[in-house]
C-alpha cells in the first residue's frame, strides 16, 4: 500500500541516502539522478519554463542549489553566447556547474571548484532554438538581443513562480562570450522592470562577464594583435594589418567588407596561425574529433589531457547529452525535437546587424545604477582577447568620470599570481586570469572560483599572497 506524507508542505526525498528537503519547489523538476552521477548532497532541478504559450515557446533550464548553505547563498544565473550556444554544455557540465563528463561520456565526475560553493546557480538555454529549448513557432527562431533579453526576463519571472523562496535572494548575472551583449542587455531589461514595477522587483546586486564581446570593432581588431603579441604571425604580416585595416567598417555580417589589401593581410595572418591551434587557448593543445568519436561509440576512455586539461570533452558532453538516459533524468527534449542535441544551436536564424551593437552605453546605464561591473579575461584567448576587453573598460571609466581606486596590479590566490587586476570608482573592475582561456573557469577552474567568490561576496581580488579561503 502505497503512503503519501504531507508534512506542512514539506516534501522529503531520499536520495542515494541522503535526506533532501524540498520546501515549496516543483517535485516534477527534481533531478533525482543523472547517469553516472557520483554522489552529491545538494539538490538539481531541470525542466522548461512557459515564456510564450501562444506560440509555444518554451526555455530549458538547469539549477543547481549550492553545496552548502544554499538557504544562505545568492542565485546566479549562467549564460553562454554564440550567439546561438548552450549554457548547459558550455557553463553547467564543462566550466563552472558541479560535473564534468567522463572519458567515456557515459557519466559524470565532480568539479571540485564548481561555482556552487559559492552561489545558487542557474543555467538557461538562451534563446528558444538554443540546446533543448525550442518553439512550436518557426518565425520565433528568427531572433535577435532585444527578444532574447526579454525572453529572460520573462523567464526570471515564470522560474521564481516555480522556485518562490529566491525571489527574496541577492541575484548576480554572469556570462562570457557573446554574452557580453545577452548579460548586459537582461540587466538594462530589469533596470526597465524595477522601475515600472510597482510590485516585486529584482534584487539585481552585480553583473560579471567573461572575454565578452563589447565593441566588434576593438574586438576584432584585437585579435590581429593578439596574434602578433604572442609570436603567432610575423612583424611583416602584423604591420600589413596594421597599416591596411580600418576596423571601423568591420562588421558581423561582413567581416571581411574592407579593403582587398586588409583582407589579404587578415588572410595571410590566418594561414599563419593555421588550424592546429585552438584560438579560444592558444596554449591548450588540440583534440582529433575522429579519433575521440570512434572511442566513445567503442565505449573506450577517450580522454585526451592537455596541461592538466580534458581538450576532447565538448566531443563528451555531445555524446552524453544524446544519451536518451539523460534526456530523461534532465526531463528534456520533451517534445522529441527532429535534431540531437547540441553545443550551438543548428535552427537560429541570429540578427546579423546586433553583434555590431556598442555595449559599453549599456553598461554605462548599469553602473550609474550603483550595480557592479566585473570584466575579466583569460589572456591565452585570441577570439576575445584582453587587449581589446581592457581599453574599452577603460575608456568606460573615462566616460563615467570614474577614477583609479585600485591601481593596476596582480591579484593572488594560493601564494601564486592569479592574474591582474585594476578598479574604476569602486564599481568598474577589469580583471585578467593568468592561464585562462576563453572559457576561463575550463582552462583555471581554482583561480575562477577565487574570482567569483570575490565578487558574489563584495570584496576585491587580494593584492598581497597571504592565503585566501574560497
Amino acid at each position: 500500500m502505497r503512503k503519501c506524507w504531507l508534512v506542512v508542505g514539506v516534501l522529503i526525498v531520499v536520495i542515494y541516502g541522503t535526506l533532501l528537503v524540498v520546501q515549496g519547489y516543483p517535485i516534477e523538476d527534481l533531478v533525482v539522478k543523472l547517469p553516472g552521477q557520483p554522489k552529491v548532497e545538494f539538490s538539481q532541478y531541470a525542466g522548461y519554463v512557459d515564456v510564450d504559450v501562444k506560440h509555444g515557446r518554451s526555455l530549458f533550464y538547469y539549477f543547481v542549489e549550492a553545496d552548502h548553505q544554499p538557504e544562505k547563498k545568492p542565485l546566479t544565473l549562467w549564460l553562454n553566447g554564440g550567439p546561438g550556444c548552450s549554457s548547459i554544455g558550455g557553463g553547467a557540465f564543462t566550466e563552472l556547474g558541479p560535473f564534468y563528463p567522463t572519458g567515456d561520456g557515459r557519466g559524470l565526475r565532480k568539479n571540485s571548484m564548481s561555482w556552487n560553493r559559492a552561489s545558487n546557480l542557474l543555467f538557461l538555454e538562451s534563446p528558444a532554438g538554443v540546446g533543448w529549448s525550442y518553439s512550436n513557432t518557426t518565425s520565433d527562431y528568427n531572433i535577435g538581443d532585444a527578444s532574447t533579453a526579454n525572453d529572460a526576463l520573462l523567464f526570471l519571472l515564470k522560474w521564481y513562480e516555480k522556485f518562490p523562496t529566491y525571489k527574496s535572494r541577492d541575484l548576480f548575472l554572469t556570462g562570457e562570450s557573446y554574452a557580453g551583449h545577452y548579460i548586459p542587455q537582461l540587466a538594462n531589461a530589469i533596470l526597465d522592470y524595477n522601475a515600472r514595477s510597482t510590485g516585486y522587483k529584482f534584487k539585481l546586486k552585480g553583473v560579471a562577464i567573461g572575454n565578452p564581446l563589447l565593441n566588434l570593432d576593438r574586438d576584432a581588431q584585437a585579435t590581429y594583435d593578439y596574434f602578433w603579441s604572442h609570436g603567432m604571425i610575423s612583424d611583416e604580416v602584423g604591420l600589413a594589418i596594421t597599416k591596411e585595416c580600418d576596423f571601423d567598417d568591420y562588421t558581423f555580417a561582413s567581416p571581411h567588407n574592407v579593403s582587398e589589401s586588409c583582407n589579404n593581410a587578415m588572410s595571410d595572418a590566418n594561414k599563419i596561425v593555421g588550424e592546429y591551434i585552438n584560438n579560444y587557448d592558444v596554449l591548450l593543445d588540440v583534440c582529433y574529433p575522429a579519433i575521440v568519436e570512434q572511442e566513445l561509440r567503442l565505449k573506450k576512455m577517450a580522454t585526451k589531457i592537455s596541461l592538466g586539461i580534458d581538450v576532447c570533452m565538448s566531443y563528451e558532453r555531445r555524446f552524453y547529452f544524446n544519451l536518451p538516459e539523460v534526456q530523461k533524468a534532465l526531463h528534456a527534449n520533451r517534445t522529441n525535437l527532429l535534431y540531437p542535441w547540441s553545443m550551438c544551436s543548428r535552427v537560429l536564424n541570429y540578427s546579423d546587424t546586433d553583434p555590431n551593437t556598442n555595449i559599453l552605453p549599456t553598461l554605462k546605464r548599469i553602473v550609474e545604477n550603483h550595480i557592479p561591473v566585473w570584466v575579466f579575461s583569460g589572456d591565452q584567448d585570441s577570439v576575445v582577447p584582453l587587449l581589446g576587453s581592457r581599453t574599452l573598460i577603460r575608456e568606460l571609466a573615462h566616460d563615467l568620470k570614474f577614477k583609479i581606486t585600485v591601481p593596476y596590479g596582480a591579484w593572488f590566490h594560493k601564494g601564486q599570481v592569479g592574474g591582474w587586476a585594476t578598479e574604476y570608482g569602486n564599481l568598474l573592475t577589469f580583471a585578467t586570469v593568468r592561464g585562462a582561456a576563453h572559457m576561463v573557469p575550463y582552462a583555471q577552474p581554482s583561480r575562477a572560483l577565487h574570482l567569483f567568490s570575490n565578487f558574489v561576496n563584495g570584496r576585491r581580488l587580494p593584492n598581497t599572497t597571504r592565503p585566501s579561503i574560497d
